[in-house]
């Protein structure tokens, strides 16, 4: 089980991702153009950007659990509980293999 003050941090980092995004979308698209000194303002108005606010940052974590190791994009959940869940019966579709 995740800490709180982790799953806190993520959502913290959520928010700051949604509120930079069309600022450094704009950005992005200044910097991919040809005019240099627009160019230059804008990486550094990017480098001005809090660093938590780059999408890159972000962790996935499991739903259930907040694990960050073991994530199962398709899922959006660890792959413990995703097979705790299939030998349950809880996913459909899911067959016990030789795990």
């Amino acid at each position: 089980m995740a800490k709180e003050s982790l799953k806190a941090k993520e959502i913290k980092r959520a928010k700051l991702v949604a509120k930079y995004a069309d600022k450094r979308a704009e950005l992005k698209k200044i910097i991919n153009g040809d005019d240099y000194e627009a160019k230059k303002a804008a990486i550094v108005a990017l480098q001005k950007l809090p660093p938590n606010s780059n999408p890159i940052r972000m962790h996935n974590r499991c739903q259930l659990t907040g694990r960050p190791k073991g994530y199962m994009r398709q899922f959006g959940i660890s792959r413990i509980n995703f097979r705790e869940m299939a030998l349950q019966g809880l996913i459909p579709g899911v067959k016990k293999a030789s795990w």
